[in-house]
Order: C-alpha cells, then structure tokens, then sequence
C-alpha cells in the first residue's frame, strides 16, 4: 500500500522506502527511470492517465526509440499485455 499523507499519496516516502529497501529497491527505481523516459519521448506530461506503450515489443526485436513508442490507455495497454501473455503460454 501506497504512503499517504493527509489522505493523498506521499510519493517522496514512496521513493525513499525504494532507495533505502534492499530487496530490489534500486530496480524499481531504474525501471520506473525507464517508463519516465519513455513516457516523456512520448509527450506525456505528469498527470496524464495515458501510458507509453512499445509498438513492437523489445522482446520482439523493438526498440525504446520515439517511432516505436505510443500513446495509449492504460486499459488497452493492460489489455496488449494480457493477450501477448496468452500467446507465449
């Protein structure tokens, strides 16, 4: 659960925990470097419901460049995810 602070999350307590957390703490904090990068390649300001999504996955032989990258809901990226789980089980 998130850090709340007067019934808002505290999101500078969020990244302290991940700093100070020794179970992978500096991996959270390198992904979600990643997914900030991406999204601002995109053109996506902070507050934005929208998420960045990757047109041909890095698995796939994609890359995080500008041309492969997209602007979608977070419902149909969730929904992308899903389906190309199914397909590799």
């Amino acid at each position: 659960m998130p850090y709340m602070t007067n019934g808002k999350r505290d999101y500078k307590k969020e990244l302290d925990w991940e700093h100070k957390n020794a179970n992978g703490g500096s991996k959270r904090v390198k992904d979600r470097a990643k997914r900030n990068a991406a999204r601002k390649k995109v053109g996506l300001k902070v507050g934005d419901p929208r998420q960045a999504d990757h047109i041909k996955p890095l698995s796939s032989g994609g890359s995080n460049s500008k041309s492969n990258l997209r602007a979608v809901s977070a419902k149909t990226n969730l929904t992308k995810e899903a389906n190309r789980k199914k397909r590799a089980s």
